[in-house]
């Protein structure tokens, strides 16, 4: 593959900040990054969203997903055919006629659960965030202080609708070389539901003993798996 971009897509709950220190690392390692946002308002719209992004984009291009990210790239309306490859970080990888709801519940262990969650109205429609003292312990519980602390004051928050979206059409993992990174510590995604999906979608799979933010606490492992890809 001729040296592509990397187009790193944040999930909900953070915004394209979580990737800064993934993207250090592959900046200084000579390669174009680009973390755009999603809206997360409709699962439809965060799809059509990244099409758009991505046709303004030459490639070829390597698109990185973290948690509910990786349902959107799962869809194959996301994406152009400027993509050559997907890498999944603690992410849903999502297949036709499933959602990312029912995933996440596949398997017991994930904290995002009622009691742990603020329900917050917007114009239109409502939006989820983590309850800020559970913050730490359902995506973060590895990270620093200060990162715990900032992540859960700044946080992206999600409208529900979007974990209830589906697509008819078979995964784009079907077709295009896929990575995937699992986080064994994880309390958002199960690993469990992690390893189940990477396992059915036959990517390359690294694991890590750590929590729902690898990207900020494992960047270097994350970034040699994204680089991996470019083989």
């Amino acid at each position: 593959m001729d040296q592509p971009t990397f187009v790193l897509v944040h999930g909900a709950l953070t915004d394209a900040s979580v990737w800064r220190r993934v993207s250090a690392r592959l900046q200084d390692a000579g390669h174009a990054v680009i973390a755009p946002a999603l809206p997360l308002r409709r699962f439809d719209s965060d799809i059509a969203y990244l099409r758009a992004f991505l046709a303004t984009l030459p490639g070829p291009l390597v698109v990185v997903a973290h948690s509910y990210a990786g349902s959107v790239v799962s869809a194959p309306a996301a994406l152009t055919p400027a993509v050559r490859a997907l890498v999944f970080v603690t992410a849903f990888q999502q297949d036709a006629g499933e959602t990312a709801a029912a995933l996440n519940g596949k398997f017991p262990g994930s904290l995002l659960t009622p009691e742990n969650l603020v329900v917050r109205d917007y114009p239109g429609g409502a939006e989820v965030y983590l309850r800020p003292e559970r913050f730490a312990e359902v995506y973060a519980g590895d990270a620093g202080a200060r990162d715990r602390k900032m992540l859960a004051a700044a946080q992206k928050p999600f409208d529900p609708v979007t974990l209830e979206g589906s697509f008819a059409e078979a995964a784009s993992w079907h077709t295009l070389p896929s990575w995937a990174v699992v986080s064994t510590e994880d309390r958002s995604i199960p690993a469990e539901a992690q390893r189940w999906m990477a396992g059915r979608a036959g990517s390359t799979v690294v694991e890590v003993a750590s929590s729902h933010a690898v990207a900020l606490v494992h960047p270097d492992v994350v970034a040699d798996v994204i680089l991996g890809a470019t083989g």
